[in-house]
């Protein structure tokens, strides 16, 4: 056995280790992203091969956490993909306004730049009293820092251009205090929102959903998976509600796509069908 086959066993029993003692089950996220991103791991642990580092990882939660954050994808910013958010506020929001309270769940929301984000426009709309919004990870490391609601203040001029180009109504700077080099978000815009650990690999679905939210999450899956987490999500997910997901994530041609309807062609927001076949 050469010195690469050593490292992919390496590398299984690292993930087996993982789902055992710790429930991080990454057994079927896509192989060659989860190895890159375990090479990636290995090269910041101090560790000098997978062996070495898998007692330690399997005793010490910290470094488990680390790892779990190498593997996840917690790369986001505000307001990405301006025209997304802007047909959610054409296209979604007047279904919300229906409802006397709504529920929205973001799931895989890393370090909270989509659900600050989502904040605002539903503040914006009318709704930041009417909507209860439900913000998961599975990593307790990054809902960490998403609920501090601390960004980097260089970021903040990439943030303003995609809020406006979002269609946002106000001022920008009017959401966050600048201090030295970070930038701390307004506080009331997590009111009504929730942060909670969640593993979509592994556990239970959340009930009466008016708009989910999982963008560029289901790329790191097996086809499997994704239609595991997509029945979840329509489980979750009333009739009339939408699900958003990620540029390259479509339903077209998956198990529940012929529930859902894309809203505006390109935006990857569905709509889940009535049982009315006269409504959509």
């Amino acid at each position: 056995m050469d010195e690469e086959e050593i490292r992919t066993v390496e590398m299984d029993l690292l993930v087996e280790g993982m789902r055992r003692v710790h429930g991080h089950d990454f057994s079927e996220y896509a192989v060659a992203s989860l190895r890159r991103r375990l090479a990636q791991w290995l090269g910041t642990s101090g560790y000098p091969t997978f062996g070495a580092a898998i007692p330690n990882v399997l005793r010490d939660p910290e470094l488990c956490n680390s790892l779990v954050e190498g593997v996840t994808v917690n790369v986001s910013e505000m307001f990405r993909d301006p025209h997304f958010f802007k047909a959610l506020r054409e296209k979604v929001v007047p279904h919300l306004q229906t409802y006397p309270h709504a529920r929205v769940w973001v799931a895989g929301c890393a370090t909270g730049e989509e659900v600050y984000s989502l904040a605002i426009l539903l503040r914006e709309e009318g709704l930041g009293d009417k909507c209860r919004i439900y913000a998961t990870d599975l990593n307790q490391d990054v809902l960490a820092r998403a609920q501090q609601g601390i960004f980097q203040l260089q970021y903040m001029r990439q943030y303003t251009r995609n809020y406006q180009k979002a269609g946002g109504t106000g001022e920008f700077s009017d959401y966050y205090a600048a201090r030295y080099d970070r930038a701390i978000m307004d506080p009331t815009l997590m009111r009504n929102v929730v942060f909670a650990a969640h593993n979509l690999v592994t556990d239970s679905d959340f009930s009466e959903m008016q708009l989910i939210l999982c963008r560029n999450v289901l790329i790191y899956f097996k086809p499997s998976l994704k239609d595991r987490v997509l029945n979840l999500f329509d489980r979750c997910l009333t009739p009339g509600g939408y699900l958003c997901l990620g540029t390259k994530e479509v339903l077209e041609g998956r198990i529940i796509g012929e529930h859902y309807r894309e809203a505006l062609p390109h935006t990857r927001i569905y709509r889940k069908k009535y049982g009315d076949p006269q409504r959509i």
